[in-house]
């Protein structure tokens, strides 16, 4: 009885170590193991990956500012060109990462003229620039330069984030002007509900005009260390799925591209950061109907254009409720609002976006581009 009792717990081990399909996970996982490591020694030695391949013109390059055209990719075009404007903080090829992975090319690919207002870092000439001279100088004179080339003269304006904001106080404040239809992606309007973002800038810890006059322009890094605080430990988290699919390398291209465009953070004129300190962080003037510039009171019900609105489901940055009082505030009769699921940049970079978004935004513009 006893040695056939013994027989059987060795068959029983004997099965549980000759399992198929636990035998393939460990030798998987064994694979994965020795991936990671030469994996993680290519990477210390490896070059940034390239981004931002679409091919394109410049058009206008002076100082902080770049417009370029992208290079047609369809020989139907149709009539209204696009001209996205980035935040001055963030380069334009979060928008063009790669063949398959870039808005730009999408939009291209389906038969649209596209623009862009990108940004490089601003020289100290330039460290006292403010919201004025971005709606009141480049955007208008961009929109000229793209309505020399383009032979039209209506455009549509597309701003994503604090670009979303920008394109969004050009047209309050030109309302009879050449936009035909403005696009937004996860714009801030009320930033009473940037909570952690009006806490840093609350006047009683944080002098901001002291640190403005102090340096002049306001370093990438400080920029950087502002959005990690909205999530300290992003970071190291996102360092952890790395190592746990540096096997990957889909995976690790990605995140590359993304690190890559997060190191790149631009510095910021010292005087758009004050302004924007003091008059939309903790003044919140833009959306109490306060916000002046260049002595012209910016309304939003002034903006009657058709409007669509991309909100991102799960925005750290520009949260939701932040961002609803936009389509809440115009006057226009023609105006949407979609909330996808998704953050602050995979709603327009990343599997998500390319599901949900870009159809979404082609399906809007298609009928509204002729």
């Amino acid at each position: 009885m006893a040695a056939t009792a013994a027989a059987k717990g060795n068959d029983k081990s004997a099965s549980t170590v000759a399992d198929p399909a636990l035998t393939e996970r460990l030798r998987l996982e064994v694979e994965r193991a020795v991936q990671r490591g030469l994996k993680g020694f290519e990477l210390l030695g490896a070059p940034p990956p390239a981004v931002g391949r679409t091919p394109k013109s410049v058009l206008l390059r002076r100082g902080t500012l770049e417009l370029v055209h992208y290079h047609a990719m369809s020989d139907e075009v149709y009539r209204v060109p696009l001209l996205i404007v980035m935040a001055v903080t963030n380069k334009g090829y979060i928008l063009d990462l790669a063949p398959g992975q870039s808005l730009v090319e999408f939009l291209l690919q389906r038969g649209y003229d596209v623009y862009m207002i990108d940004w490089h870092a601003p020289t100290d000439a330039e460290r006292d620039l403010k919201i004025e001279d971005y709606v009141q100088g480049f955007i208008p004179e961009c929109i000229r330069r793209v309505q020399q080339d383009s032979g039209e003269r209506e455009v549509t304006l597309l701003g994503y984030c604090a670009g979303g904001m920008l394109s969004t106080i050009y047209q309050a404040l030109h309302p009879k002007g050449p936009v035909k239809n403005l696009v937004c992606f996860t714009t801030p309007i009320d930033f009473s509900k940037m909570e952690i973002f009006r806490k840093m800038s609350d006047p009683k810890v944080f002098d901001v005009d002291k640190f403005v006059d102090s340096v002049g322009v306001v370093p990438a890094d400080t920029v950087i260390a502002g959005f990690d605080a909205l999530r300290p430990s992003s970071r190291l988290a996102g360092q952890i799925r790395l190592w746990d699919n540096l096997w990957n390398d889909q995976f690790v291209k990605g995140y590359r591209m993304m690190e890559r465009w997060g190191n790149e953070t631009l510095p910021v004129p010292g005087g758009y950061f004050r302004q924007t300190t003091k008059e939309l962080m903790q003044r919140n003037a833009l959306h109490e109907g306060t916000l002046r510039i260049g002595g012209r009171l910016v309304d939003l019900s002034k903006i009657t254009v058709p409007l669509l609105h991309v909100i991102a489901q799960y925005d750290h940055i520009v949260p939701p409720e932040c961002a609803h009082p936009l389509v809440e505030r115009v006057a226009s009769h023609d105006k949407q609002e979609i909330v996808l699921p998704g953050g602050h940049v995979s709603i327009a970079a990343g599997p998500n976006a390319v599901k949900r978004m870009w159809p979404a935004l082609d399906s809007w513009l298609e009928e509204r581009s002729t």
